[in-house]
């Protein structure tokens, strides 16, 4: 077997894989673009190539060095990233050149479940996938969605709420304040740099491959998710909202115009994303609407003096340093800086 390393922002073996292969948007060199443009990293894949050149198998990368040591993650920030093979030889082919780094290595698989045969790495946590087949005419998915949804949804149209589509960078900043908002004061979590969002925004909707749908009220934004768009595959990235306009019901409305909207752009699958294994809210949410739902598995490669003291330190403080900048009392600004400093220490 033939392996080669390439650069899958620029490589056409890359691209051909992920056309030919069931692949995700998180394998799109326009989401690796987007890391190496937000944090600094370098996309790496490694590839198997038949006796003819052609791409047979293949797992991207990066190699992260920082205040928590070395470490690759197969990808960083990304819901899920399965890696590319349809055996364990391919895997194991692939796989034994990052191993024998000696690094700690963690991947997150969904729909390949070749990667939890190999003994070699530990599931150390899961996380919820949901699905919706767009197919189906908009008649039938307004029958088979729940009725709890059916009736917010109507409340929020009689509410006054409408949802427009926008690809424009003040949309992008727009939903990012209600994101920077939610994450602070209800999950007391840092959100990423709004320069990720900006590089999302040059690499996917100045291209029209994603879109912010966003929900309004007299005017006022109150609700928005982020959307991009891979293939046949509509995937819902982020998700916001204003506190003091939940009664409104604007979420439930956004998705039933996001599923109108994906179908009339001839798309065929809806992505509802991760969602923590714990955050049971969302995922009884995204159940209203899906019509499936898997497991992502969190494995990691741990090999033998890791974590290191400084290691254990660094990943210490970081919690601490969130409680702290998360705190009501402290300005969002403040929040939102802290956000650009210190998120790209969460991989």
């Amino acid at each position: 077997m033939n392996i080669i390393s390439v650069a899958p922002r620029t490589d056409p073996l890359w691209q051909r894989l992920t056309t030919e292969s069931d692949s995700s948007v998180f394998h799109s060199p326009a989401w690796m673009q987007v890391l190496a443009d937000t944090y600094g990293w370098e996309p790496q894949a490694f590839l198997l190539l038949d006796d003819a050149g052609n791409p047979q198998a293949g797992i991207p990368f990066c190699r992260i060095a920082d205040i928590r040591g070395e470490r690759i993650a197969s990808l960083p920030f990304s819901d899920f990233c399965d890696p590319l093979v349809t055996s364990f030889e391919q895997w194991k082919a692939l796989i034994d050149g990052l191993l024998e780094e000696q690094r700690p290595l963690a991947v997150r698989p969904l729909h390949n479940e070749i990667p939890l045969q190999d003994e070699r790495f530990t599931l150390v946590n899961k996380a919820r996938w949901h699905g919706m087949d767009l197919h189906p005419d908009i008649d039938a998915h307004w029958s088979r969605i729940e009725s709890s949804a059916r009736r917010a949804i109507s409340k929020a149209e009689r509410n006054g709420i409408s949802v427009r589509f926008g690809q424009a960078i003040e949309d992008v900043r727009a939903f990012f304040d209600m994101h920077l908002g939610i994450r602070k004061y209800k999950y007391h979590m840092l959100a990423q740099p709004y320069s990720f969002f900006e590089n999302i925004w040059r690499q996917f909707m100045a291209k029209d491959e994603g879109f912010v749908a966003l929900a309004e009220h007299e005017g006022q934004v109150v609700g928005g998710i982020f959307f991009l768009k891979w293939h046949n595959t509509l995937v819902y990235k982020f998700n916001a909202s204003r506190a003091d306009s939940l009664e409104f019901r604007p979420t439930d409305l956004l998705i039933w115009e996001s599923i109108k909207y994906g179908k009339s752009l001839g798309l065929q699958q809806l992505d509802f994303g991760l969602s923590d294994w714990d955050q049971d809210g969302l995922i009884r949410f995204k159940r209203k609407f899906a019509d499936c739902e898997k497991t992502i598995s969190f494995l990691r490669y741990t090999p033998n003096g890791f974590p290191t003291p400084q290691q254990k330190q660094a990943g210490e403080l970081l919690p601490k340093l969130t409680n702290l900048f998360t705190d009501t009392s402290v300005p969002d600004k403040v929040t939102e800086d802290a956000g650009n400093l210190l998120y790209r220490f969460f991989v």
